[in-house]
């Protein structure tokens, strides 16, 4: 098994995650948090295998949580409910298309803060919701559909220049003649 592919998502997913918990610049500036994790579970349903979701899925939830003010673990399911579905219908989706990456990223970006809203409303939480909310989840999901084709040519990228491509050509030149029948001498 190539271990390569998920080390690499999750390292994305890891440097995702303290990066908008460290750089205050961009929630100044928009008047709302960005996040990565939708875009980039996208582009784990479309290029890795379920394990790998499902490890981006709880590490990337748990990480993101641990660094907000959401309780441990509500980002979890509303992450992976955004990937699985992605993963099931992988063979139909144009995944080298930039505008079908745009896409996916901003309907991962607006349907998983919603998720997270109401399994919190579910739970007897109560999230502060205003018409400053409206704001914020639009910029999520114009940020998340906008981060979507830049991480697929980041991992695209990375996987050429550090991965290693499989050998598809046979030992044989393609020149060469097979004579079948008798030798004579």
């Amino acid at each position: 098994m190539n271990f390569f592919k998920p080390a690499l998502i999750l390292s994305f997913a890891f440097l995702a995650v303290f990066g908008e918990a460290m750089l205050p610049a961009p929630r100044s500036l928009l008047g709302a948090q960005i996040d990565l994790l939708p875009a980039l579970m996208v582009y784990a349903a479309l290029n890795a295998d379920i394990v790998t979701l499902a490890l981006l899925a709880v590490c990337g939830g748990l990480w993101f949580d641990s660094l907000s003010a959401n309780p441990l673990g509500v980002s979890i399911v509303p992450l992976f409910v955004v990937g699985f579905p992605v993963f099931l219908h992988r063979e139909l989706i144009l995944r080298t298309a930039p505008f079908a990456q745009f896409t996916l990223g901003a309907a991962a970006s607006a349907v998983s803060p919603a998720l997270v809203i109401l399994i919190l409303l579910n739970g007897g939480k109560e999230p502060l919701i205003g018409w400053g909310s409206l704001w914020q989840w639009l910029v999520l999901t114009v940020s998340g559909g906008l981060a979507a084709p830049v991480i697929f040519a980041l991992g695209d990228w990375c996987g050429h220049a550090l991965g290693y491509k499989l050998r598809t050509e046979m030992s044989f030149r393609s020149d060469r003649e097979i004579r079948h029948g008798k030798i004579l001498k």
